[in-house]
């Protein structure tokens, strides 16, 4: 019986432990600095990016909540953030709490409906609700800007000795070390008991209240988590760039961090990572080639990953991983 109960802790221990990939994986994101200094300013998107992919993963990954509307609680941080510093103070640090903590309390009281639905009707209703939150911001032109976007927005340097400079050094920075933080905090959630419990209701979300687990109240508890992590990425966009655009809350970015999670591998944590990491270089790389038509580019390389690595980059690593091993001696 003591085997049984300490069993799955056991396994979560062993998942908690860091292995030596991803120690390599978190000391590269310094090579930047070195390796491309001229590079700052993108390599700080893409851990916005990143930290936005991770956010949609928690949800889609490992609660199976389809979302095509994500880029809300985005938006609401990067207004936050940007309402802050332009009408209050703009100390960064609780500039990205306040964000973090708005999109947090949207996305609960959101999640009272998300919770009661599945599959098709979940996409409609997340898609509808990020629709009716843009056309609200670009009504109310005379709080967000409108389509001209956001303005007089005042960024104060961070511990007020680092100021946001054009070369992205403190951009990156920034953003990295709260994409790792974040990181830490979402891979505490997954290897724990309640990230265990959001799988099961992932697999059958129908047998998962007859063991005891209070799926509607995990969900909720999840999709509060994925805003507030998405507000903290919105918050840093508004606080890299000095500025918001309606372009914040569209759909097109609900779609691209989808197409970015696709692309990693969703359910592997590291997946919406890989994902914003590519998806970035190579849309920089494909707009620069064919400023007209780098979507073509970017709609080849999701129908050739899809086709020959059906669950993302990172799925299909750990497919051919495990054949090796197998094969090994």
């Amino acid at each position: 019986m003591h085997s049984a109960v300490t069993g799955p802790h056991a396994h979560l221990q062993a998942q908690v432990r860091w292995r030596r990939i991803e120690i390599a994986f978190w000391l590269c994101t310094l090579a930047p600095f070195v390796a491309a200094p001229a590079y700052l300013q993108l390599a700080s998107q893409i851990a916005i990016t990143a930290l936005f992919a991770l956010s949609l993963d928690l949800i889609l990954g490992y609660a199976g909540i389809v979302s095509l509307g994500h880029a809300a609680f985005f938006g609401l941080g990067a207004y936050a953030a940007g309402l802050l510093s332009k009408h209050a103070w703009g100390e960064p640090l609780s500039g990205l709490l306040i964000a973090s903590a708005v999109s947090a309390a949207v996305g609960y009281a959101m999640s009272f409906i998300i919770a009661r639905f599945r599959h098709l009707a979940l996409i409609m209703i997340t898609l509808g609700l990020g629709l009716l939150l843009h056309e609200a911001a670009n009504s109310a032109s005379w709080l967000t800007g409108g389509a001209d976007g956001l303005q007089g927005m005042k960024i104060r340097p961070l511990f007020e000795t680092f100021r946001f400079d054009l070369y992205g050094r403190t951009a990156y920075t920034y953003s990295v070390v709260v994409l790792f933080l974040t990181f830490l905090a979402a891979r505490r959630i997954i290897h724990s008991p309640f990230g265990l419990a959001l799988r099961g209701i992932r697999e059958n979300a129908t047998r998962m209240p007859a063991i005891g687990a209070p799926s509607h109240a995990h969900l909720r508890k999840i999709y509060a988590l994925s805003a507030a992590m998405a507000g903290v990425a919105g918050a840093l966009l508004a606080q890299t760039t000095s500025t918001v655009s309606l372009e914040v809350l569209s759909f097109q970015r609900s779609a691209d961090v989808l197409v970015i999670l696709i692309l990693g591998g969703a359910g592997r944590l590291y997946g919406g990572i890989v994902g914003a990491i590519i998806y970035m270089v190579a849309r920089d790389q494909f707009s620069g080639i064919s400023p007209q038509f780098w979507y073509f580019w970017i709609g080849l390389l999701l129908v050739v990953v899809v086709m020959f690595l059906p669950n993302g980059i990172l799925g299909g690593l750990a497919k051919i991983t495990a054949r090796w091993q197998r094969k090994a001696p």
